[in-house]
């Protein structure tokens, strides 16, 4: 299952899988943007030439926009941003296929061992694997093509309209009442 050919993208050429695949094993979080809602950070694992993810059960992270919880199909495709481990900025972005996988099947063990692995503060570590089964979806996000092209300007958004202000400049007394108390003792 390492084909990255899929319906949004051509075929990537080797190279390109290498660095698609090396910077998603080295990072600890993905960037994954959906049909709805904005991207989303989620720790994840390199499985068998994919993005494993495991979600939307209690005390899991959300994976809003990927399908519904519902057990309804997951979406088609989404983009994947991988980011850097120590600067945290962005390394590749790609299109990739989501599958879920089924509880219980080969593909879905496999993936959930390597997930078990990476799952840090775990508060039922011993039981985990038959709770995913129960409450949590497993997605399988395949590369579809090669890596986007970086962008040339950026990507940063306007920050939201708001109400609050910032701090006021102190007065130019006021350090010298603060520490005028304090001479006397």
């Amino acid at each position: 299952m390492t084909s990255t050919q899929g319906q949004t993208g051509a075929p990537a050429t080797p190279l390109e899988r290498a660095i698609v695949e090396e910077a998603a094993k080295k990072s600890a979080l993905v960037w994954v943007r959906g049909s709805e809602g904005p991207d989303r950070a989620l720790w994840h694992v390199w499985h068998e030439g994919a993005v494993c993810v495991v979600g939307d059960g209690p005390g899991e992270q959300p994976l809003t926009g990927l399908g519904r919880a519902d057990g309804a199909r997951a979406t088609a495709t989404v983009t994947v941003t991988v980011r850097s481990k120590d600067k945290g900025g962005r390394l590749v972005s790609f299109e990739a296929a989501v599958t879920e996988l089924p509880a219980g099947s080969g593909e879905w063990a496999a993936a959930v061992a390597e997930l078990k692995g990476k799952r840090l503060n775990a508060p039922d570590s011993e039981t985990i694997t038959e709770r995913w089964a129960r409450e949590c979806r497993v997605l399988r996000l395949t590369p579809a093509g090669g890596p986007a092209p970086l962008p040339d300007g950026s990507l940063a958004a306007a920050p939201p309209a708001t109400p609050a202000t910032t701090r006021r400049a102190a007065p130019g007394a006021l350090p010298k009442l603060l520490l005028r108390g304090r001479g006397r003792r």
